[in-house]
């Protein structure tokens, strides 16, 4: 099992990117939440790997943090969830935005991910409550993550896009309450 790589970033071509390990290139597949936090051709980097061994092709998977990884190994563990679907999965949603969607059994956020219809969300969703892995990384924010989804769909209630929306929670203040979110969001969008 290969379980890191470290080396010099030889090219980019989403979703894969080669790694030059001295002299040794190796092409590894990666989510876009990866992708885009890699440095630029030339400079080196290290991946967290995760190596898929079946009968006509081995393909290497590349993480940058370990709870991108671990929620890719929680994912792969589901019936009928592949490789290809976990990295669609991390690719459209951060390991936080899984882990709550997760808590809050919210599969119309995983619906909006390419590829995951609502039977394959409602499975998902089912499989990963309680695991460990799968709700790893936003625990210590789930509060505040709890309190900035309740004022985003506020404000989509209220009639501001998604766009919109986000741009003014992103101007609160952490750990900020639903009330006083919504009143400052609103001044931020009113201005």
């Amino acid at each position: 099992m290969i379980g890191r790589l470290q080396g010099t970033l030889a090219g980019k071509s989403p979703p894969q990117v080669l790694l030059d390990v001295n002299g040794v290139g190796y092409e590894v597949d990666v989510p876009m939440s990866t992708f885009c936090n890699l440095p630029s051709v030339g400079e080196r980097v290290t991946l967290l790997t995760h190596l898929v061994v079946r009968e006509d092709a081995q393909v290497l998977f590349g993480f940058l943090t370990p709870a991108e990884r671990q929620t890719f190994r929680e994912l792969i563990r589901i019936s009928g969830v592949g490789p290809r679907t976990a990295l669609a999965i991390l690719s459209g949603l951060s390991v936080d935005d899984l882990a709550l969607a997760v808590r809050q059994q919210d599969g119309a956020r995983l619906t909006k991910v390419p590829g995951i219809g609502r039977k394959t969300a409602e499975r998902l969703l089912l499989e990963l409550k309680g695991r460990p892995g799968a709700e790893a990384g936003a625990a210590p924010a789930a509060a505040a993550d709890v309190s900035l989804a309740d004022i985003g769909q506020a404000l989509l209630a209220l009639g501001y896009n998604e766009r919109e929306a986000a741009v003014a929670l992103k101007q609160l203040p952490s750990g900020v309450g639903v009330s006083d979110g919504i009143r400052l969001a609103l001044k931020a969008l009113n201005r």
